[in-house]
């Protein structure tokens, strides 16, 4: 009977692990932006505005295309997708989809992703989610 107990206490730890390595996952975003000509520039200019105030962004680089002279790539890295739907209600996050909607031409499909660690990510950040 001991050794029943044994194994549903085992069980039930392995369970709640799961559960809240599920829960402390990083969320991570990646995607292509391409400007209107000659405002690439500009709005990488508004999308550095504010990134220091954002809750909960562990990361956020802005890259332009080193082929296209109109693109950009914007990678993201959140302590969770909750943070990062809550930054698209921040006033500076509104206003600077406003300015930038009329200088961007095109948008890639982007990727979601579940950051796992590396350089930029502190470990501590990385290693307890």
């Amino acid at each position: 009977m001991r050794e029943i107990s044994k194994i549903f206490v085992v069980m039930g730890v392995l369970i709640a692990n799961t559960v809240h390595a599920q829960a402390a996952e990083l969320y991570g975003l990646i995607g292509k932006m391409t400007t209107v000509p000659g405002q690439r520039d500009a709005f990488i200019g508004l999308l550095l505005q504010g990134v220091n105030d954002m809750p909960g962004c562990l990361s956020y680089v802005v890259a332009k295309d080193a082929n296209d002279p109109n693109a950009i790539w914007v990678t993201e890295v959140w302590d969770s997708k909750a943070s990062h739907d809550a930054s698209l209600s921040l006033p500076a996050v509104k206003e600077a989809i406003s300015k930038g909607r009329p200088m961007i031409a095109g948008m890639s499909d982007g990727a979601t992703t579940i950051p796992i660690g590396g350089v930029g990510l502190a470990k501590s950040e990385a290693e307890t989610k």
